[in-house]
């Protein structure tokens, strides 16, 4: 049986702050985290600061060729969510390298999905 997607939500708690408050940071690693689980770009990503209180931060929108990462920064609290959606397989140990080697978090949770639509 072949699936549609697979879907990896990280959630990072306590981040390091300059680092979530950087969007050549983010940019940085967009890139780093695009080429290293060997997916295709699809232009540039966006990276957009807004919200106000306790939602403020940059968010994260960058197309791949088999669909999309994204990601919200939490500036109040220094937490990083993250997703990754790919209808090609890729490697969740290094998507959780890469957002320890870049923004430091004291604690992630990660979860991986299989998306399917198929009808039973």
């Amino acid at each position: 049986m072949t699936h549609w997607g697979y879907h990896l939500i990280l959630n990072g708690k306590n981040c390091l702050g300059p680092a979530i408050r950087s969007a050549d940071i983010i940019r940085g690693f967009t890139k780093k985290l695009v080429k290293d689980i060997d997916m295709i770009a699809y232009g540039e990503p966006h990276i957009i600061m807004f919200g106000t209180g306790n939602k403020k931060g940059y968010t994260l929108v960058q197309l791949i060729e088999t669909s999309n990462i994204c990601a919200h920064f939490v500036e109040e609290t220094n937490d990083m969510y993250l997703d990754v959606f790919s209808c090609k397989v890729f490697d969740k140990s290094i998507v959780e390298k890469i957002v320890q080697e870049s923004f430091h978090p004291e604690k992630m949770e990660v979860k991986m999905f299989v998306r399917d639509a198929q009808m039973l």
